[in-house]
């Protein structure tokens, strides 16, 4: 598996002549073919074990209580998982560009993501910049991203709201907060992403982008590594800052296309 790192210095070898680029983009397409392969040969008997499982469960709701039920079904699940977020780390590159309305299109975002938090107490605000302009972009791909990025601030937010429920009085009141904010600045549409949640501690920042990194129980360590491969490839950057304690914030900086 090729870190982030890795594939940045592919790149610039890349730009040192047509016939390195030409090598390597074959040896790159060759090694995600192999990926994807193997992924979707292991996934396909996974699944069936998983819906097995299911099925004796649904029959047979005595099984819970068999020791290690539970844990075995829920490894079965954190596989399946895993194989699918190192299929879309190994597409992410892969674009389908077209010219998407910017502010429409995180609009719609933002609506769907504020309908999932119905039920919570989390506070969800957004300050989108009117007629932003239009974006070359894989909107498939980039919705994932951000969608993710979100769902990270959740997490956030909710186990800061857990630890302060552990040690706090009820006068202590916090309240959990995300907000997206979208502007247009040197010829790019910035979008960021502020939660004030738990915060990353500043160790941890120099390496959230790198594969198989993860400081969060449960979770595979691809998800922001596939949100910088995908930002890089349509040649936009993403960073991230944070104060351990009091929340972060994560920037995508997508360049606009003449011709978008």
């Amino acid at each position: 598996m090729f870190s982030t790192t890795d594939y940045d210095k592919l790149r610039l070898i890349m730009e040192e002549s047509p016939e390195k680029k030409e090598l390597l983009t074959r040896l790159l397409e060759s090694h995600r073919m192999e990926v994807s392969t193997i992924s979707h040969e292991i996934r396909n008997p996974l699944t069936l074990v998983y819906s097995t499982l299911q099925l004796i469960e649904a029959q047979h709701p005595e099984v819970r209580s068999i020791r290690h039920w539970d844990s075995m079904r829920q490894d079965i699940e954190y596989m399946n998982q895993l194989l699918a977020e190192l299929s879309s780390y190994n597409n992410g590159e892969k674009l389908t560009l077209t010219s998407s309305d910017t502010t429409v299109f995180l609009r719609t975002l933002v609506l769907s993501f504020a309908s999932s938090l119905m039920d919570t107490k989390i506070e969800f605000t957004s300050r989108i910049a009117p007629n932003l302009p239009a974006l070359l972009i894989d909107s498939v791909k980039i919705r994932q991203t951000l969608l993710n990025l979100l769902r990270n601030a959740q997490d956030a937010v909710s186990s800061r709201t857990d630890s302060q429920n552990a040690v706090s009085s009820p006068r202590d009141s916090y309240h959990p907060s995300i907000r997206l904010d979208a502007e247009y600045m040197n010829h790019a549409v910035t979008i960021s992403i502020t939660d004030n949640g738990v915060g990353i501690d500043a160790g941890e920042l120099t390496t959230i982008f790198d594969p198989f990194v993860t400081h969060k129980k449960g979770g595979t360590g691809l998800g922001l590594a596939i949100a910088k491969r995908i930002v890089s490839a349509h040649g936009g950057s993403i960073y991230a800052e944070s104060t351990p304690g009091e929340g972060s914030s994560f920037m995508i900086i997508l360049p606009v296309q003449q011709d978008a």
